[in-house]
């Protein structure tokens, strides 16, 4: 009686957390984004005017870092992480989805550890004051504390799948684990092929001019 109810709001809560793993993604793209344009800026600087403006590798380096922790939760969700699946391709439905549960069931483990060694480091940095060996003197655990969070979110999203995973598995909707921690099939891929193209092809039909102006 329980089951159902239960179900729902984990489904509930990982539409959320789909969603806030969209904002978080495009927060560390657009982070991304800012450290090439300040690398731009720092080689052109000093080819043509002969000043750097200082600090864009290490800024650089803590937006990689920065970045991808938070696009480790989007990238689960999205079922992006690689698995092998030489034989899981051949396995009977039921075995598969106990598959793609312990593979998720590994996964989180290892979550788990790195965040926990992860908070040891912010904490570190935190207690001891310590600061970047350059010229910024950057406060490390502002940088490391960033990460640390992108890390944290990937354990409650994950954490949120097991437990929707699990009553899928329970209650025989093998379906909706293959769906939600599955292997993505090939006719999967083609068709979000397929729809992103569809997608391209739809703007540039609304937006003719700029499609033309970009080609030339």
């Amino acid at each position: 009686m329980t089951s159902a109810p239960s179900s729902s709001m984990l489904a509930r809560l990982l539409g959320l957390a789909n969603r806030l793993s969209h904002v978080a993604v495009w927060a560390g793209g657009a982070l991304t984004l800012a450290s090439v344009l300040l690398i731009t800026f720092d080689v052109l600087a000093r080819k043509f005017f002969g000043f750097t403006s200082g600090g864009a590798d290490e800024l650089s380096s803590y937006a990689f870092a920065i970045s991808t922790s938070w696009a480790l939760a989007f990238a689960t969700l999205s079922r992006a992480n690689v698995r092998v699946d030489v034989v899981y391709q051949y396995l009977p439905v039921r075995v598969a989805a106990s598959v793609d549960w312990l593979a998720l069931v590994g996964l989180g483990v290892f979550m788990v550890c790195l965040t926990w060694y992860g908070f040891d480091v912010v904490a570190m940095s935190w207690a001891q004051s310590s600061t970047a060996n350059s010229t910024l003197a950057t406060p490390l655990w502002i940088p490391q504390g960033l990460w640390f969070l992108g890390l944290l979110w990937m354990c409650v999203v994950l954490t949120l799948m097991l437990l929707r995973a699990a009553f899928a598995l329970v209650s025989g909707d093998y379906a909706a684990v293959q769906a939600l921690c599955g292997v993505r099939s090939s006719i999967e891929e083609a068709e979000e092929e397929a729809a992103a193209g569809e997608r391209l092809v739809a703007s540039e039909q609304s937006h003719p001019l700029v499609s033309q102006g970009a080609r030339a």
